[in-house]
């Protein structure tokens, strides 16, 4: 997949505040607990201060007033013992307080993150299921999975924990020198001199991890997408004998996400060793300057051991800000990969759009259309009659598919493209949703849920009685297979349905589009996996389940097609002919070919053998058709049967 565009700043920061949202409370909540967590860290030190300089020895305290006429020094100073037992309970107490204000902080923002987290899920999970066919089709599933998956807890961990540990970092360092600067500032100078020098190191390390983490991040997905191809189609793979192919190929990415990774952890490995440097480097600064300060009478021994509590406090923390960094590096190539759904338009309707009952003829008028700058369609112009039974014949790459696609709208016409309209009114202005549900549509693969065949029918109407899901069961011929599993109407049929045959994918998606009820049905080779004496079993069986449906019927056999009212013939994209079965196979033409070399197959058996001479037309059936057939045609027709 090509390398996503990195979103401005500003963006990035709209969608984290988009989803913070409702959350607020919580986040604010830990925020003001994290900073009394380290207000009561910071207070252990002066008590260690006080009792070294003003109890343990005669040194006046610089505490407010307030405090130094609740500290009872001269007693202290009588008792030593005393005054340990009471540092050493005020030290408890603020130990005490830190936990209760960890605890709080965590619960809070272990609610405000997953508050969080599950809107972003949410949303982007709804998101994806509106965009555009178009959308799906260029971008691999697995990459998709990886981006809704472990990026989004990198976004997640990002603004819970790293952003958080930020705020709370700044407030230390904030009150921990207004402290030292207080009292001493010519030594509180000394850790200060260490933050720009820390912060430069950061921003250097922080170019080169970026694009690092973002290599290493589309490699992920490159592997992800692979393992999921594999396991989803590990018969194909059984099948050709592709194992040591495949896993080669798996290991051949595995090797460069691993090889990313080694690189990052080379960079980061500098930078953390050279962080370490830093750290060590200033708590010597600050030990070698203190001593000096309270050798020559400057500094108390006391002030000196808080210098030194207060350095160690905070330069790892400084020291942290810099590993927050480097993970806001890998937050932003997160927030670049997940933005980039978030931006993708989702389908949409027209403003004039509307909901619509179809009804009337289905019009193709100038239709061109393509994949990629590719032209698919060329010209193409017919019309579905509406309540009749319409066969579309091509060889591969003809444009079959697409016409059915583009007239469930799963693709949009552009203007100048040429238009589809039923009864008049353009497809593209009625509501998708209305359209669709109004659509049946059986694929040549379909697809089945990783759920029991009673779920996979029940999908387009899942309030059905139990009577409706039989009827159609039995219409698709299917009923039989199901009564013959173990578990029945109750077998999972695992991950698109891969513990039945394909025939049996086939007949369950075709009774799950008869449950559906509506008034145009379409099967795209829906019955290419079937044998042909139970593919005349179900055609025949559909004849009165579609009395009142229009039928648009694709196939590859033309014992499928050739009771169709009309019978379009596609050739490279462009219309080659129109007309019934008997008029195409009455004038030489590229439908006649494959008619007459299919009869002088064994589908010839299929027309002798089948049973209703009337065929799939809902015109036919009630009287209305007025196509003249040749005697020879008809005595054909009449042996022949439901196709």
């Amino acid at each position: 997949m090509e390398t996503e565009a990195k979103l401005p700043g500003r963006e990035k920061t709209g969608i984290i505040l988009r989803y913070l949202r409702g959350n607020w409370g919580f986040f604010a909540a830990a925020i003001a607990l994290a900073y009394g967590n380290t207000i009561c860290n910071a207070v252990i030190p002066q008590i260690i201060r006080v009792t070294v300089d003003s109890v343990l020895a005669d040194g006046e305290p610089s505490l407010p007033a307030a405090l130094l006429g609740l500290l009872p020094l001269e007693a202290l100073r009588a008792d030593p013992l005393k005054a340990l037992w009471l540092a050493a309970g005020a030290v408890a107490l603020a130990a005490a307080v830190r936990g209760v204000c960890i605890y709080g902080m965590r619960i809070n923002l272990a609610k405000g993150s997953e508050g969080f987290v599950k809107k972003i899920r949410d949303d982007l999970y709804s998101h994806i299921l509106r965009l555009s066919f178009d959308w799906h089709t260029a971008h691999a599933t697995g990459d998709i999975i990886q981006r809704c998956t472990s990026d989004v807890e990198v976004i997640r961990t990002f603004v819970c924990n790293q952003l958080m540990e930020v705020l709370r970092t700044v407030f230390l360092i904030a009150l921990y020198t207004g402290i030292m600067l207080v009292m001493n500032w010519r030594l509180a100078l000394v850790p200060l001199a260490f933050i720009p020098i820390t912060g430069l190191a950061s921003g250097v390390f922080y170019g080169k991890i970026s694009t690092r983490f973002q290599a290493a991040d589309e490699a992920e997905g490159e592997l992800t997408t692979c393992a999921q191809e594999n396991l989803t189609g590990v018969r194909v793979v059984r099948a050709f004998g592709r194992e040591r192919f495949e896993i080669d190929r798996f290991a051949q990415k595995n090797d460069r996400f691993s090889a990313l990774w080694v690189e990052l952890g080379k960079v980061l490995s500098v930078y953390w060793a050279s962080g370490v440097f830093l750290v060590c480097l200033q708590i010597m600064a600050v030990i070698v300057a203190g001593t000096a300060a309270v050798v020559n009478g400057s500094l108390t021994l006391g002030e000196f051991q808080v210098f030194v509590l207060y350095n160690s406090a905070m330069a790892w923390p400084v020291r942290s800000l810099g590993r927050v960094l480097s993970e806001m590096s890998k937050a932003g190539v997160s927030l670049d990969r997940v933005g980039c759904i978030i931006k993708s338009s989702e389908e949409g309707d027209r403003p004039s759009a509307q909901s619509v009952k179809l009804a009337g003829d289905i019009v193709f008028d100038h239709v061109t259309f393509g994949y990629g700058g590719q032209e698919v369609l060329r010209d193409v112009s017919f019309t579905i009659p509406w309540g009749g039974t319409f066969a579309i014949l091509g060889g591969t790459g003809s444009g079959k598919s697409t016409l059915v696609h583009l007239l469930d709208r799963l693709y949009d016409l552009e203007e100048g493209q040429g238009r589809i309209t039923i009864g008049g009114v353009d497809i593209r202005d009625i509501r998708r949703e209305d359209l669709r549900r109004q659509i049946g549509l059986v694929l040549q693969e379909p697809f089945l849920f990783s759920q029991t065949i009673r779920e996979n029918i029940a999908a387009t109407r899942p309030d059905a009685a139990e009577e409706e899901l039989r009827a159609c069961a039995r219409v698709a011929c299917v009923d039989e297979a199901i009564a013959d599993l173990a578990n029945g109407w109750e077998t999972v049929v695992g991950e698109r349905g891969v513990t039945l045959s394909g025939g049996q994918k086939q007949r369950v998606a075709i009774a799950r589009m008869l449950l559906q009820n509506a008034p145009v049905m379409v099967f795209d080779d829906s019955l290419s996996a079937v044998d042909a004496e139970t593919d005349t079993k179900i055609r025949a069986a559909l004849k009165e389940r579609m009395a009142d449906a229009t039928v648009i019927l694709i196939s590859h056999r033309v014992t499928t097609l050739m009771q169709a009212d009309r019978i379009l013939v596609l050739d490279g994209g462009r219309v080659a002919d129109v007309g019934s079965h008997a008029e195409l196979i009455s004038r030489p033409g590229i439908y006649k070919e494959i008619y007459d070399i299919q009869m002088s197959s064994d589908d010839r058996a299929l027309v002798e053998d089948a049973e209703d001479p009337d065929g799939l037309s809902p015109r036919r059936r009630r009287g209305e058709s007025s196509q003249e057939v040749s005697s020879g045609d008809r005595a054909l027709i009449e042996e022949g049967g439901n196709p």
